[in-house]
């Protein structure tokens, strides 16, 4: 039975218990293309990294990490600092709460606040629960990549899943980092 959720930001003290939610995703789903599971050390590297520009967000039950959601570069090109790329893992055992589906709408809500105008999800396709989460926060498939990856014995299309999060002015002011966003609004969409 889930007891209270609740949902901040992660640290990079979480890392360890964050990469016990991913290792099953690398080592036997297709729901990420990556095929060795990240040392604790690199995965903390990877939290630390990110939470300077982007949303680095978990949600916790009883003391545990259950879920979590962050966004990323979408491309390292400077043209592209507008767009986001976002992704969200809950634990084994946990889908079905609205856990992905909080701190998606937690995540969108930031990056709008930050200045992000665009927020991008790469999808192995078909993966219906994912598909349908990006659905209802009204993104729509951009692009399919036929037999782009190879994972878990068999070749995997890849989709493309993208929606605007605000208007496109010309020319736009460059987005905050995330590191600059005032603690008690954070906090404040995080409860929402």
């Amino acid at each position: 039975m889930l007891g209270n959720v609740t949902y901040r930001v992660a640290t990079p003290e979480d890392s360890e218990a964050i990469l016990s939610i991913y290792r099953p995703y690398v080592e036997s789903t297709t729901v990420t293309f990556e095929t060795i599971v990240p040392t604790a050390e690199e995965f903390r590297r990877r939290v630390d990294g990110i939470l300077s520009n982007f949303p680095y967000l978990v949600a916790e039950s009883e003391g545990n990490i259950i879920g979590y959601a962050y966004a990323s570069s979408y491309r390292p090109r400077g043209g592209f600092r507008w767009t986001a790329e976002l992704s969200v893992y809950v634990r084994q055992g946990y889908h079905g709460n609205g856990i992905g589906t909080h701190l998606y709408a937690a995540l969108l809500d930031l990056l709008r606040m930050q200045g992000y105008r665009n927020a991008c999800s790469v999808l192995c396709y078909p993966n219906p629960e994912s598909e349908k989460l990006h659905y209802r926060f009204g993104f729509r498939m951009a692009g399919l990549q036929k037999k782009c990856g190879y994972k878990c014995g068999q070749w995997c299309d890849v989709a493309l899943f993208e929606r605007p999060l605000t208007d496109h002015p010309a020319p736009p002011s460059p987005p905050v980092p995330f590191s600059h966003l005032e603690e008690n609004i954070v906090e404040r969409i995080l409860k929402l």
